[in-house]
């Protein structure tokens, strides 16, 4: 163990001098340089309640602490030893669930590796704005799971693949002209581009409506909108007609994957 979180004067005597009783553990499990400090302090005044602890490997996280552990934010790089050590984990940390922490180049996951894991129950960038960040730890820590966009796009890529090569080989060229009519893409306003893009890298309406400062009914209204515009029959449609899209333009407006990043700030 690397760091161990010892109270400090905030969390001991609280923010008007009261005592304060640590009752959960948030559990890191990372090399030393994953998270930072600043992280960990944001974390911890965020939830006032939890001590966040950190080791490097998951057989030195088979060990008790002070507070029962809630979360276990786990590398993705040590996804393959869950396995060898979920049993341990399970008693020790019964009530904990794992999610992964993932630094874009660092490690990949597929989708199938995360869903067929014990307890894990999500996979949680690194990259992503801290509010952001702390909303998804917020869900998972209330029984939540998240899954970014990202890991499904290899997936909806061959899909979509295979759509096309389909439709080049069986479906006479008039019709998919036709087909491509109802995707009314420029009838967008700017509003519901930004908010589809979102949507498309795996932003739930709740973590939208907090990144913009709408409402998450508001949300649900441009979302409605967005579907009915395009003729998808689901968000999930939406999100890969958008990605379908990239790179081009309407008007003045570019669809590109860095439109949607410079909507929502990256980094924590």
């Amino acid at each position: 163990m690397y760091r161990v979180a010892i109270p400090s004067a905030r969390r001991a005597n609280g923010a008007g001098g009261s005592v304060q009783k640590t009752c959960k553990t948030l559990l890191i499990v990372a090399p030393a340089d994953f998270v930072s400090e600043c992280l960990v302090f944001a974390i911890e005044r965020e939830f006032p309640s939890i001590a966040v602890e950190q080791v490097a490997t998951l057989a030195e996280a088979c060990v008790s602490f002070e507070c029962p552990v809630s979360l276990i934010l786990l590398d993705a790089g040590q996804l393959p030893d869950v396995a060898g050590h979920s049993e341990r984990i399970s008693h020790l940390h019964p009530a904990a669930q794992i999610m992964l922490i993932q630094e874009d180049g660092r490690h990949e996951v597929s989708i199938r590796d995360v869903v067929t894991a014990r307890n894990v129950r999500g996979v949680l960038p690194m990259n992503l704005k801290l509010d952001v960040w702390l909303s998804v730890v917020r869900l998972v820590l209330r029984g939540g799971e998240y899954f970014p966009l990202s890991l499904f796009e290899p997936i909806i890529e061959r899909r979509t693949t295979v759509a096309t090569a389909f439709n080049e080989v069986v479906v006479p060229k008039a019709v998919v002209q036709a087909d491509g009519d109802t995707d009314d893409f420029d009838e967008l306003t700017d509003r519901e581009l930004q908010i589809l893009g979102m949507v498309a890298r795996g932003l739930q309406n709740k973590l939208i409506a907090a990144a913009l400062g709408l409402s998450e009914h508001t949300v649900k209204i441009h979302l409605h909108n967005i579907i009915t515009k395009l003729g998808a029959h689901n968000r999930t449609e939406a999100a890969a007609i958008f990605h379908g899209r990239r790179g081009e333009t309407i008007g003045e407006r570019d669809i590109g994957a860095g439109a949607i990043q410079a909507q929502l700030p990256l980094g924590v």
